[in-house]
């Protein structure tokens, strides 16, 4: 368990110095996700309605609409394909694809070429079929598909990454009483990007819970953010067990 909480604090420190060296950059113009409720996320009502093959957060119905480009999903259907992902045995809280470095090395390379365009649509896309959670992927891929003039193809993919945004801040406010619930160690730093600060240090706390400090930022008085990252760590000591 010690050993997995090391590893879980280095990767987060990692995170923590690429997001400082990218600042805010790599975060394309978005539509704003619109309003929904916060709730606090309830893995077990979650495991219910997505193992239920009558309702209509079936996870595999989900899994179909999210591929269909589905516009049409609420914010509790995109909670429960979220965090219902914790329940699909191919769940790698650590999962990264073996392409998304390529992507992140070309994306950096600005301004690209056509040929340059063609490999990070590529790249991104082979990520995205190995991680369809990856946001900075999502991010890099909405950008050259704009690069390349696929508008309509860009939208679909900026409406999925609102919604995953906004599954996420539907979770709690960011507060050590209210934390939002991630289920990936990036998507933390995904979250501070959204909201325009750049992560600077960060603190793991007991109940599966970290604080990320942040930049300060003009006109904001947020000193840093709460996730609560329990779930992940649940699923991560059972399948790592030997970690």
């Amino acid at each position: 368990m010690k050993r997995l909480i090391y590893i879980l604090t280095l990767a987060v420190a990692i995170l923590t110095a690429a997001s400082s060296q990218a600042q805010v950059q790599q975060v394309p113009e978005r539509i704003p996700p619109g309003k929904f409720t916060i709730k606090k996320v309830d893995f077990d009502h979650v495991k219910k309605v997505i193992s239920d093959p009558n309702n209509n957060y079936y996870y595999p119905k989900l899994m179909k609409a999210f591929y269909s480009n589905d516009t049409t999903l609420s914010i509790e259907a995109w909670r429960n394909f979220y965090y219902g992902y914790t329940f699909q045995e191919d769940y790698d809280p650590f999962r990264e694809s073996v392409f998304s470095n390529k992507v992140e090395e070309l994306y950096y390379k600005q301004p690209h070429s056509r040929a340059e365009c063609d490999s990070i649509e590529k790249y991104a896309e082979w990520s995205l079929n190995d991680n369809m959670f990856d946001m900075n992927q999502m991010n890099f891929y909405i950008y050259v598909l704009k690069e390349k003039k696929k508008h309509a193809r860009a939208a679909v993919w900026q409406y999925r990454l609102d919604r995953l945004i906004a599954a996420i801040m539907s979770s709690g406010k960011g507060t050590k009483e209210e934390p939002w619930v991630v289920i990936a160690p990036e998507h933390e730093y995904n979250i501070i990007n959204f909201l325009g600060f750049v992560a600077t240090d960060h603190e793991t706390l007991d109940g599966g819970i970290d604080y990320i400090k942040v930049q300060p930022v003009a006109g904001k008085s947020a000193e840093g953010f709460y996730f609560d990252i329990s779930r992940m760590m649940t699923i991560a000591e059972l399948k790592f067990p030997d970690i």
